[in-house]
């Protein structure tokens, strides 16, 4: 395995069960899961005390740490204020589950745009609640991750390059995910050369232009390996979550808007354990050839 490199990944894809989640990661050999779903409830309902009874104690028994907090923070309508207050106060809760299960990221979104609307006449909004959100992580000493995810104004590379540089801070960072980006009809090459000096975490999903529909990785039109090949020549370092999206799983229902789940085919494997462990397997080919050329 490459050194500093870790494999993490949203165990909730496995089951909606946390026990069953940490099993699974165990048995693969897996060190890190990223938290999303807990025995059926999303993270972002959970309380720091309800952390440290009903899911710490299962994370030493299996001794699998949080590579980082899949939060719902930003997955809300940009002109909805008060569900922004609301989500204030649930990511101060987030840092301090954060730092509690000693991780230092949370993912979060850059909200849902109006249907129709032109996502670019919202961007002094979107920045102005960002920074907000970037305070409240500067004062936990924990690092925003912004992923580029479809419907949000975040989706495409050049707005993601736009928030990356307006929000301006050490405590906001972004997510790369190929899959978003092939949804988006976007060229994840392109993307990758716009955003590499601000990419600190990566998420393992692979999708093809046609159909939208998410595969394997490795053979969708993410060029997920010859990117990888890149950022680890470019001195990339910490974690590769799998997310890998190949049958429908309870937790989908928080995260997309209704139209955004005939993505998956649910065809690919017969349960999330097994998707799961096909996406491990397949980004550890991935990896095993991206070491043997580094060694050659």
């Amino acid at each position: 395995m490459l050194k500093n490199i870790a494999i993490s990944g949203f165990s909730d894809e496995i089951s909606s069960d946390l026990e069953t989640q940490l099993q699974k990661v165990n048995e693969l050999g897996m060190n890190y899961i990223s938290l999303r779903g807990i025995d059926g409830e999303n993270i972002g309902q959970f309380t720091v005390e309800k952390i440290k009874t009903s899911v710490l104690p299962k994370l030493k028994k299996w001794n699998i740490g949080v590579s980082s907090i899949g939060s719902p923070i930003g997955k809300i309508y940009i002109e909805d204020d008060a569900a922004f207050q609301e989500q204030l106060t649930v990511l101060k809760t987030m840092c301090e589950i954060a730092n509690e299960l000693n991780c230092q990221y949370i993912r979060i979104f850059s909200f849902y745009i109006p249907k129709e609307a032109n996502f670019d006449d919202y961007e002094s909004q979107v920045i102005s609640k960002l920074k907000q959100f970037a305070e409240i992580a500067a004062q936990h000493n924990v690092i925003l991750l912004h992923e580029n995810e479809k419907d949000i104004f975040g989706d495409i590379a050049r707005r993601c390059k736009v928030i990356l540089d307006k929000v301006g801070s050490t405590h906001f960072k972004a997510i790369f995910d190929f899959a978003n980006f092939v949804q988006c009809g976007e060229d994840t090459q392109a993307c990758y050369e716009l955003l590499s000096q601000h990419i600190e975490y990566i998420h393992i999903k692979d999708a093809v232009y046609e159909d939208s529909v998410n595969v394997v990785c490795g053979t969708g039109d993410g060029q997920i390996a010859s990117i990888l090949e890149q950022a680890i020549d470019a001195g990339y370092q910490g974690f590769l979550t799998l997310e890998p999206h190949l049958v429908v799983f309870d937790a989908i229902k928080d995260l997309e808007l209704e139209h955004s789940t005939e993505t998956i085919q649910n065809t690919a494997a017969k349960d999330g354990a097994e998707g799961y462990q096909m996406q491990y397997e397949a980004l550890l080919d991935i990896l095993k050839i991206i070491e043997f050329k580094e060694n050659a």
